[in-house]
């Protein structure tokens, strides 16, 4: 049963934010599942993620076969990565042409080095392939607790200003752009951060990172890695207490927080769940299967 069809035909309720959940899934990963067709519904974005390494061949065939199971292939493109500009419109000419792949992720990437001359999300924007390709829909970062890659000295100075051009660049672009935030633990945070950089001026929507059902020893692990700020203080907190220690974390606590908030104020930007299936695709699956049932 398709449980995301069925809630969207229903005139009962207004949509909510799990209703059209977005899960992000590696090359390794897709090359192990037989069929995406019995673990998601019909229709589900995707995000496929770029990992160096990988052959591009092999990326494409990946977003082709999804796109084939009826799924919406959103691909990661890491700035970093990439030789230069005529690797990337190679790589975008296939998406296009071999997987009819319309959205993307923009990235700087987590290279520490650049392979070409490719060094942000922004530099991807300037090349202007996006519209001359016929990109719909292109996804940016969102750091809701700040980044000290771009911002060492633990400001939001520069994150906020690239968000700034972006909202900017938004604007002139035929493609819908969305904000698609980094993985986070506190709904507190996030709704402190949506709130200021509504006041800055940008009003892009908010697809919230959240982390799908993982061993608290391995959403640590996750957490330190990508840079998660102040909210991995919940799993510390959670690590403290012997009773929930061996139990698998679930975000439910913190989706609940933001679907009552999303409730109480419809205007608000942010506007589905994007899942980071840390702990494995299909318990973050059945997770949002329940979740669309409650």
């Amino acid at each position: 049963m398709d449980l995301r069809q069925d809630f969207t035909d229903s005139n009962l309720l207004p949509p909510r934010l799990i209703d059209n959940w977005s899960i992000e899934v590696l090359p390794r990963t897709a090359a192990k599942v037989p069929s995406f067709l019995d673990l998601l519904p019909t229709g589900t974005q995707i995000f496929l993620a770029h990992v160096d390494g990988t052959p591009l061949p092999s990326l494409v065939e990946t977003a082709r076969r999804l796109r084939n199971e009826g799924f919406s292939v959103t691909p990661h493109l890491p700035a970093r990565s990439f030789t230069g500009r005529q690797e990337l419109e190679d790589l975008l000419h296939r998406y296009r042409n071999e997987a009819d792949i319309t959205h993307a992720l923009l990235l700087a990437g987590g290279a520490t080095s650049a392979r070409g001359d490719l060094l942000s999300s922004f530099d991807l924007i300037e090349t202007g392939l996006f519209d001359k390709l016929g990109f719909k829909q292109l996804h940016i970062a969102g750091h809701p607790e700040g980044n000290r890659d771009i911002d060492p000295d633990g400001s939001t100075r520069h994150v906020d200003a690239a968000l700034l051009r972006k909202c900017e660049f938004a604007k002139r672009t035929d493609a819908r752009v969305v904000i698609t935030t980094q993985f986070l633990f506190e709904s507190h945070s996030l709704l402190d951060w949506a709130r200021r950089i509504e006041t800055l001026g940008i009003d892009l929507p908010i697809h919230v990172g959240l982390a799908g059902p993982a061993k608290l020893q391995t959403l640590i692990r996750y957490a330190m890695t990508c840079g998660v700020g102040p909210s991995i203080k919940v799993l510390q907190k959670r690590a403290l207490n012997l009773s929930r220690l061996l139990l698998p974390y679930e975000p439910t606590e913190m989706a609940q927080t933001l679907e009552a908030f999303k409730s109480a104020n419809p205007s608000c930007r942010i506007e589905r769940f994007h899942m980071f299936p840390l702990g494995g695709i299909e318990p973050a699956v059945h997770w949002c299967r329940q979740q669309m049932k409650a």
